[in-house]
C-alpha cells in the first residue's frame, strides 16, 4: 500500500541525472509516450555529468565504410578517398572488451553492449546527434591515407559539450521536463516497487510521483570518502577529473533499498594527466606516451608504454603512476615525435619542459634522479630495434630488446633535439562498480530479483568493466543500456496503468 505523501511533481518516468546515459534513457521513455522528468542535481551550466568532459568519442561495431555513411550520410567525397575506415566487427567489440576486464565482463551484458552499438548510433541520429571521423587523434596520415586504428573513429559533433547540448535540445523539444538544480535523495519504495522520488530543488525538499526510475547518475568519482572506502589509500589525494556532481548518492539510494551491488569497486578509469592542474578541469590528459617513455622520480622507465594501441592502455596506467613514489611521472619525447602529439600537449596549462640536449633537460624534470635519468636514456636508447620500421596507425612490433621494462610498440631512440618533457600524474574519471543489472536494465536486489520500476544505465551500473576499459565503450555502454532502460521503463508503467484498468 503506498504511504501518504503530498507529490509536487507527477511522471511516469524519472531519470536520475542528466549525462549521455540519462538523456538517452529520457528519450528512449518519451518515445514510448512515457511523461518523463530528468533531475539534473547541477546548474544548467554544469549540466551533462561526465559526458562534458570527454571528446565525444564512441566505440562501435560496423562492417565498413557504408556503415559509416550510415551514420554520417553527409562525407565529403573527398574524404573517402583518402580514408581507411577499415572495419570492426561485434567479435572483435566483444573481445576487446573480455581481454580488457580480463574476461571479468558480464558476458551477456557485454554481448547486449556490442551487438547492440551499431543500432544505437543509428537510433542516435534519428535524434540529431551528429558525429564526425577522429582525424587526428585517431587516424594519423601515411602515404597519403588516413588509416583509423583502434577500434574508434568517430566522436560527437563539439566533443562532449556538444554531445550534451544535441540530448538536450532533443529531450526538451520532445517534450521532455528538466529540473536543474535539482538532487534526488531518496528512492520511495513499498512492496509493489517504486512510488517515487524526493528530492531537493534549490534547497527545497520536494517529492514526485512515479512509477519507474531510471538510475543514470554516475558513478562516485568526486567523493574523497567514498573511493578511499572502496579503491583504498592514495585515491583521496588523486587529481579528479570530470563531474564534481558525481559523489555516489544515486547508487547508495538503490543500495538502501535492497539493490544488489556489482562491478569492479576496487577499481576505476585512472588516466595519465598533468600534475598541477586543478580538479575538476578540461584538458587534463596526456595521452601521447605511446610515443615517448614514462621515468619515475628515480629516472626509470616503469611501464611498457607501447604495449596496446593508447585506447587500450590509458584508463590503467594512471594507477601505475599512482604507485610511483610521491604520485607523479615524467613523459619524455625528442623532435622525431613532436609533431605527433595530441591537441592536450599546446596550450598554457601544460606542465612542461624543453631543452636541446638531454643533460639540459633532465636539470629542469623537477623531482628527478638526474644521473639515474641520463642512465635509463643510454640503456633505453641502446636497446631499440630499428630494424623495424616505425608505423603509427599499427602495432608495428618496433621494440625494445634486453631490458627490465621493455617497450613492445613505436620505440624510437630519444636523441633529436628539441627534447621535451610533461609531468603527469594519476587522475579519477569514473568508477567501475555500481548497481547489478539484468538484460533489461532491471536493478537487481539481493535476492537476485527485479526491484518492481527500477531501471540503471551509464556509470551507475556495474558488471561492464574491470581493471580496465576498451576507450569510448563508456559513451557506447551509457547510450545502449540507457535507451533499454527508458523503453524498459515505459513498458513497465504501461502495463502497470492497463493492471489497474
Amino acid at each position: 500500500m503506498e504511504s501518504k505523501t503530498e507529490y509536487q511533481y507527477e511522471a511516469d518516468v524519472v531519470i536520475v541525472g542528466a549525462g549521455n546515459a540519462a538523456m538517452c534513457a529520457a528519450l528512449a521513455a518519451q518515445e514510448q509516450g512515457a511523461r518523463v522528468i530528468v533531475l539534473e542535481k547541477s546548474p544548467e551550466k554544469e549540466r551533462g555529468g561526465n559526458t562534458t568532459y570527454t571528446h565525444g568519442s564512441i566505440r562501435f561495431a560496423y562492417n565498413g565504410t557504408p556503415d559509416i555513411q550510415a551514420i554520417i550520410p553527409d562525407l565529403a567525397e573527398e574524404d573517402l578517398k583518402v580514408t581507411d575506415f577499415g572495419s570492426y566487427s561485434e567479435e572483435q567489440y566483444y573481445e576487446d572488451l573480455c581481454r580488457m576486464t580480463n574476461y571479468k565482463t558480464d558476458p551477456e551484458l557485454a554481448s547486449i553492449l556490442t551487438g547492440e552499438s551499431f543500432e544505437t548510433m543509428k537510433w542516435l541520429t534519428k535524434h540529431h546527434i551528429q558525429f564526425i571521423p577522429i582525424y587526428g587523434r585517431q587516424a594519423f596520415k601515411i602515404n597519403g591515407i588516413f588509416k583509423f586504428w583502434g577500434g574508434m573513429i568517430l566522436e560527437s559533433v563539439g566533443g562532449g559539450h556538444g554531445l550534451v547540448e544535441a540530448l538536450h535540445n532533443e529531450a526538451s523539444s520532445q517534450g521532455v521536463r528538466i529540473l536543474y538544480g535539482t538532487m534526488a535523495i531518496e528512492l520511495l519504495h513499498g512492496d509493489e516497487g517504486i512510488q517515487g522520488v524526493r528530492v531537493k530543488e534549490k534547497g527545497l525538499s520536494k517529492t514526485i510521483r512515479a512509477k519507474a526510475v531510471v538510475m543514470a547518475s554516475g558513478g562516485f568519482h568526486a567523493n574523497v570518502e567514498m573511493r578511499t572506502k572502496y579503491l583504498g589509500p592514495k585515491w583521496d589525494v588523486v587529481h579528479t577529473r570530470g563531474s564534481r556532481y558525481n559523489t555516489g548518492e544515486g547508487i547508495q539510494m538503490a543500495l538502501d533499498i535492497g539493490a544488489l551491488s556489482a562491478g569492479n569497486w576496487s577499481m576505476a578509469h585512472a588516466v595519465t594527466g598533468d600534475r598541477y592542474l586543478p580538479d575538476f578541469q578540461e584538458g587534463f590528459q596526456r595521452l601521447s606516451y605511446p610515443f615517448g617513455i614514462l621515468v619515475n622520480s628515480d629516472g626509470q622507465r616503469f611501464l611498457d608504454e607501447g604495449a596496446d594501441f593508447r585506447n587500450y592502455t590509458y584508463a590503467k596506467y594512471g594507477r601505475l603512476i599512482l604507485e610511483q613514489k610521491d604520485n607523479f611521472a615524467w613523459q619524455v619525447f625528442d623532435g622525431k615525435v613532436s609533431h605527433l602529439l595530441r591537441e592536450e600537449y599546446k596550450g598554457k596549462q601544460v606542465t612542461k619542459v624543453k631543452a636541446n640536449s638531454l643533460e639540459e633537460l633532465a636539470d629542469k624534470m623537477e623531482g628527478v634522479d638526474k644521473e639515474k635519468f641520463l642512465e635509463e636514456m643510454v640503456r633505453y636508447n641502446e636497446a631499440i630495434d630499428d630494424v623495424v620500421p616505425f608505423n603509427p596507425n599499427e602495432k608495428d612490433g618496433r621494440g625494445t630488446k634486453g631490458i627490465d621494462v621493455p617497450k613492445t610498440n613505436w620505440a624510437n631512440r630519444i636523441d633529436t633535439a628539441p627534447f621535451e618533457a610533461y609531468a603527469v600524474t594519476c587522475g579519477i574519471t569514473f568508477t567501475f562498480g555500481g548497481l547489478k543489472i539484468n538484460e533489461r536494465a532491471e536493478v537487481q536486489n539481493t535476492m537476485y530479483q527485479k526491484i518492481n520500476g527500477l531501471y540503471a544505465a551509464g556509470e551507475a551500473a556495474g558488471g561492464l568493466f574491470y581493471d580496465n576499459y576498451p576507450g569510448g565503450a563508456g559513451l557506447m555502454a551509457g547510450a545502449v543500456f540507457g535507451k533499454i532502460a527508458g523503453e524498459q521503463a515505459a513498458h513497465y508503467v504501461k502495463a502497470e496503468l492497463t493492471a489497474k484498468v
